[in-house]
C-alpha cells in the first residue's frame, strides 16, 4: 500500500465526490487526518484491499478508538445497502491499516456480533450520535468491524 503522505496515487479513487474531497484535504495536509471531519467530528482513514481488484482503497471513517483499537461502522447514512468497503474487510481482514492523525498502524479486522458488538456500537454512538439515527432509518443491521493492531 502506498503511504498517504508520499504523493503517489495508486489507490483506487472513491466514486463519491465528498469522500474524494476529504481524502484530497488529508493528502494536501501531508497525510494528517485532522484536515477533514464529518459533521465536525474527527476521522481516520482506513486503507484496505479491494475485494474484487485486490488494489488498495481508502475510506475516511469516524474516529472511534478505544485502547488502540478502532471501530468501522458500515452505516452508509442509513441506506438500505452496505457500503462497498464491507466486502473488502470481509475478504481481506489482514490487509488493513488505520491512519489516525499522522500515524499509520497495520491492523486486522473482524466483524463483531453479540455483546461485543453492543459494547462497541455504544462507543460508536457516543463518538458519533448520528449512527443511532442511521440504524433507525434502515431495516438492515449495520455491520461493525473492530480494527485491531497486528
Amino acid at each position: 500500500m502506498t503511504d498517504a503522505t508520499d504523493g503517489r496515487t495508486d489507490y483506487i479513487q472513491p466514486a463519491t465526490e465528498w469522500v474524494r474531497k476529504q481524502l484530497d484535504a488529508i493528502d494536501a495536509a501531508g497525510g494528517d487526518t485532522s484536515a477533514a471531519t464529518i459533521q465536525g467530528r474527527p476521522v481516520v482513514v482506513v486503507t484496505m484491499l479491494g475485494a474484487k481488484s485486490g488494489r488498495p482503497r481508502r475510506v475516511p471513517l469516524m474516529r472511534v478508538e478505544h485502547e488502540g483499537s478502532y471501530l468501522a461502522v458500515a452505516s452508509k447514512g442509513g441506506a438500505p445497502d452496505h457500503p462497498q468497503w464491507v466486502a473488502n474487510l470481509r475478504k481481506h481482514p489482514d490487509s488493513v491499516s488505520v491512519l489516525d492523525g499522522t500515524t499509520e498502524t497495520p491492523m486486522t479486522s473482524r466483524e463483531l456480533t453479540g455483546a461485543e458488538r453492543a459494547t462497541w456500537w455504544d462507543r460508536g454512538v457516543e463518538a458519533f450520535p448520528s449512527y443511532a439515527d442511521y440504524q433507525a432509518k434502515t431495516e438492515r443491521t449495520i455491520p461493525v468491524f473492530l480494527l485491531e493492531p497486528r
